[in-house]
């Protein structure tokens, strides 16, 4: 008689032994506690640039509208405490030129002898600061020059954009000019 021997195929173990999956995640964790706090700084930097471009982009539209159409435009800090710009501003023709918004609140926008609003920007993500100095603690206008303003007279003054973390090196400054002209830097003296 003939016996068949069969073949018996010893196949490798599919899937992880508990020590394999245990080393991996204690590598994966590893991992994340090195880059988590690295993406958070990265998130943090980005909403502070972007708060800097929102304010850059508003002094620059403001002083254009200005200048092209022979009036004062106005950039005016929404909230009640002065050089306290966190919970945004308006932008606005300032025909008597007061740093007020006048509107006489009719249906009928920027009608002849009233303000008309340009656009408005929100508050500030929580735990970001927008502060200003003395000469800018509630408004700044430009003038049809190109020159900027408050209180009737010429000024200049800078913007500190802060994160929660108060890190003054990583925060951003905007100092803008008598000319009017917006700059950008990094650090702060002061945060907020």
């Amino acid at each position: 008689m003939k016996i068949h021997q069969q073949h018996l195929s010893l196949k490798p173990p599919q899937g992880f032994t508990l020590i394999e999956l245990l080393t991996t995640l204690i590598v994966a964790g590893i991992l994340l506690a090195i880059a988590v706090p690295s993406y958070q700084q990265f998130i943090r930097k980005n909403h502070t640039v972007t708060q800097t471009n929102n304010l850059v982009a508003s002094l620059n539209l403001a002083r254009s509208e200005a200048i092209k159409r022979g009036i004062q435009v106005t950039i005016h800090r929404k909230g009640s405490t002065s050089q306290v710009w966190d919970a945004g501003w308006d932008i606005f023709t300032d025909i008597n030129g007061d740093g007020i918004l006048t509107d006489d609140a009719d249906a009928n926008l920027c009608e002849a002898g009233e303000d008309c609003l340009l656009k408005t920007y929100s508050s500030l993500p929580n735990g970001y600061t927008l502060r200003t100095g003395a000469n800018y603690d509630d408004w700044l206008g430009y003038l049809p020059s190109g020159l900027s303003t408050s209180s009737g007279v010429l000024a200049n003054d800078t913007f500190r954009v802060c994160a929660d973390n108060v890190d003054t090196a990583k925060s951003k400054s905007i100092r803008i000019s008598v000319s009017g002209r917006p700059r950008t830097s990094t650090g702060t003296a002061t945060c907020p």
